[in-house]
């Protein structure tokens, strides 16, 4: 499981534009790097659309946020466009990136154990090093918490 001050593990993934996003594409900026468990479900959605609604001040940082599921692209695709959502959304449909960074985790709903996405966010910095990690995250207002590490004014 990865801490803060360690490297960010670094992937390549299919995003919902159709291009494949690297960490290291985005070297010399800061990423906000969040995972969640599936789109379009009421947690998922009220997290994405809180970031929407808070992108613009935390690029204004120079920073960018990517997110990621286990979720196929044209789920993706169907998520993003539904809430006009303005930023990448990543498919790691074998969890490797999930598991790399420790937010693939045994879940427990209803007596009923299964694997999934441990709802978790990670600040990387400009040369790859991980500066904040968040895990089983809120959905609602995490964003603030997120603006907050980037040092905006709230």
């Amino acid at each position: 499981m990865v801490q803060v001050g360690d490297m960010a593990p670094e992937f390549t993934l299919p995003a919902d534009d159709g291009s494949d996003i690297s960490l290291r594409d985005f070297r010399g900026k800061k990423v906000v790097l969040y995972f969640y468990p599936k789109d379009n479900t009421p947690g998922c959605t009220t997290q994405a659309c809180d970031i929407r609604d808070n992108l613009s001040s935390i690029q204004s940082s120079g920073a960018v946020v990517l997110g990621v599921s286990p979720d196929p692209v044209d789920s993706h695709v169907k998520f993003r466009e539904k809430f006009q959502l303005n930023f990448p959304l990543l498919s790691d449909k074998d969890y490797k990136v999930a598991e790399a960074y420790g937010v693939w985790k045994e879940k427990s709903m209803f007596g009923k154990r299964f694997w999934g996405i441990a709802r978790s966010t990670f600040l990387i910095d400009e040369d790859g090093v991980i500066l904040e990690a968040w895990r089983n995250v809120k959905a609602k207002g995490h964003a603030r918490k997120v603006r907050e590490a980037l040092g905006l004014d709230i």
